[in-house]
């Protein structure tokens, strides 16, 4: 029996939001894409948990401000039950408030509606090969929220795999990484995004991704926060930034 080699499993996505109007264009747009499939949609907090345990999507693009339970809620239930289904928060709202509550209850990504439409294909594809997608605007957000406790304690705990240790030498540390992947993980860490990357470098988005893949595995950071969090300890982000 033949089979299809090069066949592309589409990216199963789910739609919340409580506008009609807007969740049409975003299913048209993301339906025209070859490899992402919208298998569901939600108008409420409370139907995206009840879709979410019925179709089990790869991803939940999922509204803030929604009726009966809004959308960090859901997103919370969601996380605790299905860890393994990613939530995408798509919002009007670019403060850092609700940026890094979304990140704290466990969203894996963060985008906001005035972005252009293909920034939402964009994150869709980075959180499918690369596990987290962050707004750039807001990267520095996050930067603050990891430096602000720091300024307070003369010790703040970090937490990282068993195999990295505090007292570890950052030279032996990442003398682990190619030279490339160390400029990948500074460049990452403030919140550029995989094009951004790979025009700098005159690299393919694949080789990008490679090069993200390894420097969280070689590091042992599990996502996007725990690398800026490594980053920031490690002094690897510009003075200026």
């Amino acid at each position: 029996m033949s089979t299809e080699p090069n066949r592309i499993t589409p990216l199963r996505v789910l739609l919340a939001d409580d506008h009609d109007i807007l969740r049409h264009g975003l299913k048209l747009l993301l339906e025209a894409q070859l490899d992402i499939r919208v298998i569901g949609e939600a108008r409420t907090g409370i139907e995206a948990i009840e879709q979410t345990m019925k179709l089990t999507p790869d991803i939940v693009v999922m509204d803030i401000s929604m009726p009966q339970m809004d959308g960090l809620e859901a997103c919370r239930h969601i996380r605790q039950q299905k860890p393994d289904i990613q939530v995408l928060i798509l919002t009007m709202h670019e403060s850092e408030e609700y940026f890094l509550q979304a990140l704290r209850i466990g969203a894996t990504g963060y985008l906001v509606k005035k972005a252009a439409p293909a920034d939402l294909c964009a994150a869709l594809h980075a959180m499918a090969h690369d596990g987290a997608f962050l707004y750039p605007g807001l990267a520095k957000a996050l930067i603050r929220a990891y430096l602000t406790p720091q300024s307070n304690q003369t010790k703040t705990p970090v937490t990282f795999s068993p195999h990295q240790s505090a007292s570890k030498d950052l030279t032996l540390t990442l003398s682990v990484l190619t030279p490339r992947e160390v400029e990948v993980l500074k460049l990452v860490a403030q919140g550029r995004t995989n094009q951004e990357i790979a025009d700098q470098f005159v690299l393919s988005i694949k080789t990008v991704q490679a090069h993200r893949a390894n420097v969280m595995e070689k590091l042992g950071l599990h996502d996007i926060t725990h690398l800026v969090r490594f980053a920031i300890r490690h002094g690897l982000l510009p003075p200026e930034f």
